[in-house]
């Protein structure tokens, strides 16, 4: 377990808590305890809606047990303090700015994003707060539970990202893989080159995130125990790149003259290999995670095998026709220059496929679905900490309750040995931007990804579609209570409607 104050959990551990959950979790009877203390008894009938929210937890704790003994809460008298057993305490920053931003919001539980058992407490016809007696003991199934948001293909505003970082935390995803740069645009502003976002962002001014955005996001998610990993993928997915950094690119031909295109990063050029080192040596005193997202996925070789000079370098090295191992030459020039600035680094699937020398300490996500598990297998006996995203694309949409074949994943269904399995650290859901702005994300993204929360979270038995069903209606309309527009899964409604922008 991670010390009190401390976002991030080595990639190791398959049952790590971030600071913040850790935290909360420590002092759950705590909370519980305070409430009841706190209250009045009101007897053993709670009414048929006590019954619907007395199960509407989620992610679903590992174990927990509710009595039919009821205490009313008063908005009044209800406070939170630190147990004398507490091992946490008010040196504890992250619970003490919980406890502050609770304060901050009226009336009593109108608005819940930090302390992780509120959901306890439900509301009945007449208004009534109330908590009935319950025993819970909780810690998640996987450490790295994460949500992938792509903010080049379309400009995410930082409202729009700060508000799914409180909602990753009413779901307990405790990792925001941020994938902040792509072909269509760099917003991300470059202190070292800043040509990068004024000549690569989709405007200069209006859709980039500056030093003061990435900080805020960054302390953000920390106070809600959220890890942020930037991805600054390369040697594809860098046409933005190659507006503001000249001669990064490799000149694309047609026949014997250049076309006029470009295509990915220059691997031939000593000049590619400088500018990795100023620039990562910039992202990894800007973002302070202990790993940074590589990418190293979907390289386009075309552009490469069309250049004399790209082909020329191939024949000196012995690569033949085989422009897999000029990405693996780059790929593993790069992997050094990152390892440099004593940062981890987690890659998408190719590179492990592609044979590239990984550190031991590396991070594979597979995300190809067609032989998931497979690769899952190859990754993990190669002795690869491993992220699942292949199953939890959310971007693909379709009609019906498609929440189900997200909440059906079995992570560990491969075959494999017991240590395999538990190199698995946990999973993504990937919200891709092709078709995704602020208009559209949060409603495409809730409550989808909260059936990818549970999971990653609850206990493997933990599977029965019916009662997730009737537990995930209420907590969308918990979501929707406090302001987040999380789609319907199906016909009903919510007794506290969306009230809009």
């Amino acid at each position: 377990l991670t010390r009190c104050g401390s976002a991030y959990p080595l990639p190791r551990l398959n049952l790590t808590l971030t600071g913040a959950m850790y935290c909360l979790l420590k002092l759950a009877p705590l909370f519980l305890a305070v409430a009841v203390c706190n209250g009045w008894l009101f007897g053993d009938f709670v009414g048929k809606q006590k019954e619907q929210d007395e199960i509407s937890l989620w992610p679903l704790p590992q174990k927990f047990q509710s009595s039919a003994v009821a205490f009313k809460l008063s908005p009044a008298s209800f406070q939170i303090v630190h147990a004398k057993q507490s091992s946490a305490g008010p040196s504890c920053g992250l619970l003490e700015n919980a406890f502050r931003r609770y304060e901050l919001h009226s009336p009593l539980f109108t608005f819940e994003p930090v302390l992780c058992y509120k959901r306890l407490v439900y509301e009945d016809y007449y208004g009534v707060n109330k908590i009935n007696k319950t025993d819970i003991s909780d810690f998640p199934r996987f450490a790295h539970r994460g949500i992938l948001l792509d903010s080049s293909r379309h400009f995410l505003p930082l409202k729009v990202i700060l508000a799914n970082l409180e909602a990753m935390a009413m779901n307990k995803f405790n990792v925001f893989h941020w994938h902040i740069v792509d072909d269509q645009s760099f917003p991300y502003m470059s202190r070292t080159f800043p040509e990068l976002s004024q000549k690569g962002a989709y405007h200069p001014f209006t859709h980039v995130y500056t030093p003061s955005d990435v900080k805020m996001v960054i302390e953000f998610a920390r106070m809600r125990g959220i890890r942020v990993i930037p991805e600054f993928d390369t040697p594809g997915h860098t046409e933005s790149w190659g507006n503001g950094q000249l001669d990064l690119l490799t000149p694309c031909y047609s026949g014997s003259s250049p076309s006029g295109t470009f295509g990915p990063v220059n691997p031939i050029l000593n000049s590619s290999y400088d500018f990795m080192t100023q620039f990562f040596k910039e992202i990894s005193t800007v973002f302070p995670d202990a790993y940074i997202h590589l990418g190293g996925d979907e390289v386009d070789f075309r552009c490469w095998e069309s250049n004399p000079d790209i082909q020329k370098f191939m024949a000196q090295q012995g690569f033949g026709t085989d422009y897999s191992k000029l990405e693996s030459f780059y790929i593993q020039r790069l992997l050094d220059i990152v390892a440099a600035t004593k940062k981890g680094y987690m890659v998408w699937q190719e590179v492990f496929d592609n044979g590239v020398k990984l550190k031991d300490d590396t991070v594979v996500e597979v995300w190809m679905g067609n032989k998931m598990e497979e690769e899952l297998q190859n990754v993990t006996r190669a002795g690869f900490t491993t992220i699942l995203s292949a199953p939890w694309y959310l971007d693909y949409i379709s009609y019906g309750q498609d929440w189900q074949h997200y909440y059906k994943v079995e992570p560990l269904s491969f075959p494999g040995t017991d240590a395999q399995k538990k190199l698995v650290i946990g999973g993504e859901a990937c919200l891709w931007g092709e078709y995704v702005d602020a208009t559209n994300l949060t409603p495409r993204l809730w409550p989808r990804a909260s059936a990818v929360a549970e999971r990653l979270w609850s206990d493997k038995s933990v599977t029965d579609v019916g009662n997730a069903y009737n537990r995930l209606v209420q907590h969308r309309c918990r979501m929707v209570k406090r302001g987040i527009p999380a789609e319907p899964l199906f016909v009903g409604h919510c007794r506290q409607e969306y009230k809009g922008l």
